[in-house]
């Protein structure tokens, strides 16, 4: 069955965003706030954006619509800021002076819309001396301390946790709270703003309760050697007897007490308690968790307070009974994905429509926004016959 998007639910119900095509964390950002209910649209140059992923599954571009323009052409700036002057929210994810060279920096906007909030997405903020330089989510995360405290091994090499950390949670979400937050602020006082969201930054602001146990003599600053990093026994990943992995995260003693007894670990409270006898705790944890299968110790630590889990991939994730009860995930237009998060009990967030196609949205958005100019590109098939439900 097609459809349109014809309804929106959702807390930013009524809140209009135009989001500059880019990769990475500006999309997600925008897909976020899509998801929470507002009118996204994304602004798609001609070629697409460069990731290579097929546009009708990348899911980073739910729930929004898509028009198609070209921002060195004569007529696509001015296109932009008729958008803009309707717009709530402005997400952009260039280089700093990039937006500025095609004519859609904060300057043009803001004397358009001067309650518009303009949202900076970069990886090294919008000044400083790497702030023209090209870079990465494992680079950022480099030199905020983040990337060098994650792993189990004191003497080999960090463990690179995808991008999540840096693009995602330093970034994206930072991006996220502060233009929902400088919205706030034009809503109350009528005036817009920039939001400079620097990686480097959120992915810092991420660490402050490391830096406080570090401040406060409860953490080392090597990775491997404190508790929440793997230098503790009762909290870390272990092997099982078929090659899959258990989370163990027992900190608090009566959670380790549950854990050591389903274990069946010989002299636990001696063995916790000795920080020089923790290296035989962890060969006996090892130990016991090889003796079985993942399936067969997950049925064993299921509904008790040990707090252990499997450790699933992502195409598992979804049958987790525990995810499957809450409907984490959600299968739509064909493709199993994260839900929209969080949750809100006055007003639910749903998965509307799927990946927005470029430009399919044009003419509907060109009536919606009341932009007359623009048009839909050539050779763009109408948006109910480019969306799947």
């Amino acid at each position: 069955m097609q459809t349109r998007q014809t309804e929106r639910t959702g807390p930013l119900a009524g809140v209009r965003v135009v989001e500059l095509a880019g990769i990475g964390p500006g999309p997600f950002a925008a897909m976020l706030l899509a998801d929470l209910g507002a009118d996204v649209v994304r602004v798609d140059r001609p070629g697409g954006a460069g990731l290579g992923v097929d546009p009708a599954k990348d899911l980073t571009n739910r729930n929004k619509r898509s028009v198609l323009l070209d921002l060195k052409a004569p007529e696509g700036p001015a296109a932009v800021l008729d958008l803009v002057e309707r717009a709530d929210i402005l997400v952009e994810g260039y280089r700093p002076g990039v937006a500025e060279r095609l004519g859609v920096g904060p300057e043009p906007c803001l004397a358009r819309n001067p309650r518009l909030v303009y949202g900076r997405m970069t990886g090294w903020g919008q000044d400083g001396p790497l702030a023209h330089t090209a870079g990465h989510d494992i680079g950022y995360i480099a030199v905020t301390g983040a990337l060098g405290m994650i792993g189990p091994d004191p003497d080999g090499p960090p463990t690179v946790p995808a991008n999540l950390v840096g693009d995602y949670a330093g970034g994206s979400l930072y991006l996220v709270v502060g233009v929902l937050a400088a919205l706030q602020h034009a809503r109350a006082h009528g005036e817009g703003q920039v939001v400079d969201a620097a990686i480097v930054d959120g992915t810092a602001h991420l660490t402050s309760m490391i830096h406080a146990m570090l401040a406060a003599g409860g953490w080392q600053d090597r990775r491997g050697s404190n508790l929440l990093d793997g230098g503790c026994p009762f909290y870390g990943v272990y092997e099982t007897s078929d090659g899959g992995h258990m989370a163990v995260g027992a900190l608090e003693h009566r959670f380790y007490a549950e854990f050591a007894r389903l274990l069946d670990l010989p002299d636990a409270d001696g063995l916790r308690g000795d920080l020089a006898r923790w290296p035989e705790l962890r060969a006996a944890v090892a130990a016991r968790f090889r003796s079985r299968t993942r399936a067969q110790w997950t049925e064993v630590f299921e509904g008790t307070d040990a707090c252990v889990a499997p450790v699933l991939s992502l195409r598992e994730a979804p049958g987790h009974p525990h995810l499957a009860a809450r409907a984490t995930f959600a299968e739509h237009g064909g493709l199993v994905q994260p839900a929209p998060a969080p949750r809100f009990s006055a007003t639910p967030c749903t998965l509307r429509t799927g990946p927005a196609l470029p430009g399919a949205d044009t003419a509907e958005v060109a009536r919606d926004w009341a932009v007359p100019a623009l048009r839909p590109a050539p050779d763009v098939p109408p948006t109910q016959e480019s969306k799947t439900a």
